[in-house]
């Protein structure tokens, strides 16, 4: 299946224009036309080789909403005109213990990624959603609720599932007190869906000027990192911590505004810590620093449905895929609010 798309043909070249073939069909696949899809950062770093292990050429993209163009003879939960979702994985093992638990994001054999992997049945490049269509097992396709904002749900699908698993892991309900660090990307669908869920959310900032957003957002409060007095007025304070920031940063500030038994988990930075972590307050407080990736199948399928019965949607810049260079450009200085979705109708032109 010839298609087009956008990609980078190494760390250094600029997305262009890329003619490449798709897998054909299997018996349980969906294949669908993709409408919109969502930019993640970790787009721009696979795209750099920030993490190394980049394969190039590299088609990114992994926040897809699309339209259902053609189903399998084994597939039964979609039909042609369906709309439907791809997040971050394509596949997975299916048959360790997290894929049975419905945590493929952790598979033993590793999840087969939406774009810069490879499929584990026939060896081919895995290419992603800058692009005309895609192809998927439908175990791995999600159902997009009616009446949901199709260009707004794409970043549910990374940044959304990313901020939804530990919301959901650590059991946040009402009368949960909750933090976010950082307002981008993922701080702010963390916000609106702790608030959803009916915690009390306040969010960590360095930066007065995202006071109104993050009120409007869902923060009940707003505390100034860089401002002792205010980190100190919140000690003891949070059960869990969801820090989105993506780049290295100093987490001894926050482990005190943990509660007993509380947690700060990363959601956004991958990389070593510095400076290191004091233990005492950790041990004082039985606090735990943890980590979390994206969510399973089951799981991002439950966000789709409670973003629909709520109405969230991230908050977006819809943008032709030719100008995906500068949104790279602009995403570095953190110059959007807070996430660029491509109108993939603009690769036609």
């Amino acid at each position: 299946m010839n298609v087009l798309g956008y990609a980078a043909h190494s760390a250094q070249d600029a997305l262009a224009p890329y003619r490449f073939e798709r897998r054909e069909p299997r018996p349980d696949d969906v294949v669908l036309e993709i409408l919109y899809c969502g930019v993640c950062h970790s787009d721009l770093h696979q795209v750099r080789n920030d993490w190394g292990g980049s394969t190039y050429p590299i088609v990114p993209g992994h926040e897809i909403i699309g339209r259902v163009l053609m189903v399998g003879p084994e597939v039964t939960r979609f039909r042609e005109g369906d709309h439907a979702g791809v997040g971050c994985m394509v596949d997975s093992c299916r048959h360790c213990a997290p894929c049975e638990a419905g945590l493929e994001q952790y598979c033993h054999e590793g999840a087969t990624f939406t774009y810069n992997a490879v499929d584990r049945h026939d060896h081919t490049p895995t290419f992603g959603g800058y692009s005309e269509k895609i192809v998927v097992p439908e175990s791995f396709v999600l159902k997009v609720p009616d009446g949901v904002d199709l260009k707004g749900a794409a970043p549910l699908l990374c940044a959304g599932i990313t901020t939804w698993s530990p919301l959901r892991h650590w059991k946040i309900g009402k009368e949960s007190k909750v933090a976010v660090i950082g307002l981008g990307g993922l701080g702010h669908m963390a916000l609106k869906l702790a608030k959803a869920l009916g915690a009390e959310v306040t969010l960590f900032t360095r930066s007065e000027n995202k006071r109104e957003d993050g009120g409007r957002l869902g923060a009940d409060t707003i505390v100034l990192s860089t401002d002792k007095r205010q980190m100190a007025a919140v000690k003891g304070c949070f059960e869990l911590i969801i820090d989105t920031v993506p780049s290295v940063h100093d987490l001894n500030p926050y482990i005190p505004a943990l509660s007993l038994d509380g947690t700060l988990v990363l959601v956004g930075y991958l990389g070593d810590l510095n400076p290191m972590l004091n233990t005492v307050p950790l041990i004082m407080g039985r606090k735990s620093v943890a980590g979390s990736v994206i969510g399973g199948i089951a799981e991002t399928q439950e966000l789709l449905d409670f973003c629909g019965r709520h109405a969230i949607t991230s908050d977006i810049e819809v943008i032709r895929i030719q100008d995906i260079n500068k949104a790279y450009e602009r995403m570095l200085k953190s110059d959007v609010k807070y996430r660029f979705v491509i109108d993939m109708a603009s690769l036609k032109a």
